[in-house]
């Protein structure tokens, strides 16, 4: 089967440098759903990729699994509508469903 793709010539727009984007990798690109070409040649992919997963495991503190920190949460105060302790809660209470301390919570939880 013919294929419809031609090399093209794509410049990086980290480096600048004219790259190849081959009738394969175009192929492969299609295939996979993707719908743009690539826009750093094959060198700048390499260094932003091995620059990101070194951030990423640089700060694996953090809980997200991203390569920044997570912003803080904006906490509310409440009160625990099972056990009436105070309690900070990530989220406005609106007072027409319950709240629950993160202890009440995990109990509630594990009903559902």
């Amino acid at each position: 089967m013919l294929s419809s793709y031609q090399d093209r010539v794509l410049t990086c727009k980290d480096c600048g440098t004219q790259f190849v984007f081959t009738a394969g990798e175009q192929e492969f690109f299609a295939s996979r759903g993707l719908m743009h070409p690539p826009g750093r040649c094959p060198t700048c992919r390499a260094d932003r990729k091995a620059r990101l997963g070194s951030e990423r495991t640089s700060s694996s503190s953090n809980d997200s699994g991203y390569g920044r920190e997570r912003s803080q949460r904006e906490m509310h105060p409440a009160v625990c509508s099972n056990c009436g302790k105070d309690t900070l809660v990530p989220f406005l209470p609106r007072g027409d469903k319950p709240v629950y301390c993160s202890s009440c919570f995990e109990q509630v939880r594990s009903y559902r």
